[in-house]
């Protein structure tokens, strides 16, 4: 009976608030058809997957295809790589844009806070196929204008795009600087949110520019630095594999090989659909437990935690 009653009180709830359900719906399905249907798949990483048999028809084989990537005698340079670019990503590309940030909002001058916000943000409009293009024909070692301009300068010019000593930093930065601008929107929306009486009764204590960013503005955003380090946290392991693919040759291989671009290969080019599939869900996994674990340690030390 009790039960009945609660389906009644539901029905009536969504029959109340039907404009709000008709609202979160193409977004409710977009995830139901794209996210969660092709969940069907990931058994394939269990299987010897055969297509003439299909899905259901191929044989198990268990945890074979972990074992073999486990065992292989690149998975610890993959995961090198992946989590040395990741991490170095993490550590320049993740202060920049709340720097940015607290600059601006401290611009009074409108036109030049325009138009400084208009250069940071336009790179992230450019397509990575064409940043990768820009990328290779700044560096190229023949007609690259910043190898000219370090030679112009009396300086060797370093190999960027065939050294792989050179290839995560030529990463991370050309990534930082088609991000940072459009990272800067999230404080941005943040700081407009600072009472301004809080900077006027800062300001009659006699406190200066720097310290009221210090103990008002930064403290503002705080919960939003950390909301955004625990998404950051969560996609460690996954660098995409557009641009490093577009960017990688036989020279750098040795520092551009990442988890992505192997699952790539494997999958794509040499059609092992299972083995492939299997390094997904592992690198899946781990990113799923990294972003339940940093949350839990955030939770536990603060109150700005995902869930």
């Amino acid at each position: 009976m009790t039960l009945g009653k609660n389906r009644k009180g539901i029905w009536k709830k969504v029959i109340r608030n039907w404009e709000l359900y008709i609202f979160i719906a193409p977004a409710f399905f977009y995830f139901l058809i794209f996210s969660y249907g092709p969940m069907y798949g990931i058994q394939i990483a269990f299987k010897n997957f055969i297509p003439t048999k299909g899905v259901t028809g191929s044989p198990w084989v268990g945890f074979d295809h972990f074992q073999r990537f486990f065992d292989s005698y690149y998975f610890w340079d993959l995961i090198w790589n992946t989590l040395s670019i990741s991490l170095y990503e993490l550590a320049v590309g993740f202060p920049i844009p709340i720097i940015l940030a607290l600059a601006f909002n401290e611009v009074r001058n409108g036109f030049f806070k325009k138009l400084a916000q208009t250069v940071t943000y336009a790179p992230h409009f450019i397509s990575v196929v064409v940043m990768a293009g820009m990328i290779i024909t700044f560096l190229s070692p023949s007609t690259g204008m910043i190898v000219h301009l370090i030679e112009g300068l009396g300086f060797n010019a370093p190999a960027f795009l065939t050294d792989p000593r050179w290839f995560k930093t030529m990463y991370v930065f050309s990534g930082v600087w088609q991000s940072a601008g459009w990272g800067t929107i999230i404080y941005l929306a943040a700081l407009s949110g600072v009472d301004p009486g809080l900077h006027e009764a800062a300001i009659i204590d006699g406190a200066s520019r720097f310290q009221r960013i210090r103990h008002i503005n930064i403290p503002t955003i705080v919960p939003t630095m950390t909301i955004l380090l625990i998404l950051n946290m969560g996609s460690l392991l996954g660098v995409g594999f557009e641009k490093i693919l577009l960017l990688q040759n036989p020279l750098n291989m040795e520092s551009s090989d990442v988890i992505s671009t192997f699952v790539y290969r494997s999958g794509l080019v040499d059609a092992q659909y299972s083995f492939s599939t299997a390094i997904g869900l592992f690198n899946s996994v781990i990113n799923a437990a990294l972003l339940i674990v940093v949350n839990q340690i955030v939770r536990r030390t603060s109150e700005n935690s995902l869930w």
